[in-house]
């Protein structure tokens, strides 16, 4: 699969591992969802559901007795949806800032009961996973994939989250790059110790599979959105798969891998920016078809030139033997009709997801948005 972009295929393993532990973690939680009601024997107080992401930038991190939220932030080293994860009943800030407002760093934020038993619960559902993927690809191929993946990882930047950031403006990643927002003027607190985040120490526990996939894949983001045009999330999805030619817009979903809601805010931008057309069906009915513009061709291409530019960086920063070896462990699982990444995508018969079509594409970028951070954006 030499044609397909490296953080393609580091997307797709990490979205099919995603998955198949936001469904492990599910039928082990009592949860509400919007559309599909609560979990067999939930109560009213369940909590909403979310996805890895939601525990991998809050929950992981928070002792029973809470910390704060400037603590919080130095030990994910990104952002979590502060009103969502409390509205969510996960958390609780003290002193509580109001609904919809931002809690001040030095806020106490605190796990519930059912934030704690979320947080106990994940770990244990995310090593199921690896179990599952050691004996449905074999322990070898695992072992050499975390391999490749540790050997990348070992020469970024330490500060990069052990996740990737909810998408920011623009279904951009580099709001994890950006500076904190000034706060308003308020009286001066002691300030929080300088501990500059870094590497694991000596005797620390590997990364899990989950951060190794991440990591690489959001140095990959930013050194892509460092050039101008639509956010990898946009180019590397919907951009690419969008023609001159009319193309249902109802159709993007299945083609994309990505939800009609995460679509439908990259076709936005995309239609706004110029590089896409939308208009009726010309076989009539109320469907909508979207076409790239002149521009919008200019703009898909370049999304293959940056990609092929970045890893051709790779090469040269990384070496040609870590890079091949990553694209040795990675091209496997997701070659074939079905790829193999799609095996463990059968959800459990009261999951959310066993009530919407199978997934037969795997997103090329994650689109993880702050509504739980699922990785197709749903």
């Amino acid at each position: 699969m030499p044609d397909v972009p490296i953080s393609a295929l580091l997307s797709q393993t990490l979205v099919a591992f995603t998955i198949e532990a936001d469904n492990e973690a599910e039928h082990r939680l009592p949860h509400r969802t919007t559309e599909f009601g609560a979990s067999p024997g939930a109560t009213a107080a369940a909590p909403w559901l979310t996805s890895l992401l939601m525990w991998a930038n809050c929950l992981r991190h928070l002792p029973d007795e809470g910390i704060t939220l400037a603590e919080l932030r130095r030990r994910a080293r990104t952002e979590t949806n502060l009103d969502g994860m409390r509205r969510w009943r996960y958390v609780t800030y003290a002193p509580d800032p109001g609904r919809g407002q931002r809690p001040k760093p030095g806020a106490i934020v605190a796990p519930t009961a059912q934030g704690r038993r979320a947080r106990d619960v994940w770990p244990t559902a995310i090593d199921d996973v690896e179990s599952r993927w050691r004996s449905r690809f074999g322990a070898g191929p695992v072992a050499e994939l975390r391999a490749a993946l540790a050997a990348v990882v070992a020469d970024l930047d330490p500060a990069l989250p052990d996740c990737l950031p909810i998408l920011g403006y623009g279904l951009s990643s580099r709001r994890a790059a950006r500076a904190e927002p000034p706060e308003p003027p308020e009286p001066p607190e002691p300030p929080e110790p300088p501990e500059p985040p870094g590497p694991p120490g000596p005797g620390a526990a590997p990364l899990p599979l989950w951060a190794l996939l991440s990591k690489p894949l959001l140095a990959f983001a930013l050194a892509y959105e460092r050039g101008t045009g639509p956010s990898l999330a946009i180019g590397a999805n919907v951009l690419r798969v969008l023609t001159a030619e009319a193309t249902r817009t109802r159709d993007l979903p299945a083609r994309t891998g990505v939800s009609k809601e995460a679509v439908a805010m990259a076709m936005s931008l995309l239609v706004k920016g110029g590089l896409v057309a939308e208009g009726p069906d010309p076989a009539g009915g109320r469907l909508k078809v979207a076409r790239l513009t002149a521009a919008g061709v200019a703009a898909r291409e370049q999304y293959h030139t940056s990609a092929a530019a970045i890893e051709a960086g790779w090469v040269v920063g990384f070496g040609p033997e870590r890079v091949a070896a990553l694209r040795t462990a990675l091209e496997p699982l997701a070659a074939g009709d079905p790829p193999p990444l799609l095996a463990g995508l059968e959800p459990y018969p009261d999951n959310w997801r066993a009530q919407i079509p199978r997934p037969s594409v795997l997103p090329h970028y994650p689109v993880t948005l702050h509504r739980g951070g699922y990785p197709d954006g749903s």
